[in-house]
């Protein structure tokens, strides 16, 4: 996850929510919480790839916002599904997904759930 959607949570509190590990890219490492929080600081997408996916023991990574994370990602083709949710709510202002995004990339809907809340579509990134 990147370190702006980090400190838009508040850090959790100090704690990771999460069931795994969380690396989170930033440039400024020396923030670095304590071991315990169970957050990682790490510079950039490929080193925290290679952390998450040394520890997931086989299992799946994700890959979490912000908008330059999930784009770095895309680009990069790391991604295998995409998972997209819209809230029916428009805010006036904040970083577009997309935005600056030069690659086309396939997607065939996997799943999609609704509720009055918010629409979840899975994607498959066709390859």
């Amino acid at each position: 996850m990147g370190r702006g959607m980090y400190d838009a949570a508040g850090a959790w509190g100090g704690t990771n929510p999460f069931a795994g590990p969380l690396f989170v890219l930033t440039h400024r490492l020396q923030d670095q919480p304590a071991a315990a929080s169970g957050f990682t600081f790490v510079s950039g997408l490929d080193e925290a790839l290679v952390q998450a996916t040394g520890v997931a023991g086989g299992k799946d990574v994700s890959i979490g916002g912000g908008a330059d994370v999930i784009r770095q990602a895309l680009a990069d083709g790391r991604v295998d599904e995409l998972v997209l949710s819209t809230a029916p709510v428009i805010l006036g202002s904040s970083k577009r997904l997309f935005d600056g995004f030069d690659h086309d990339v396939d997607l065939e809907i996997v799943k999609a759930v609704s509720s009055t809340f918010a629409t979840h579509v899975r994607y498959a990134v066709k390859r």
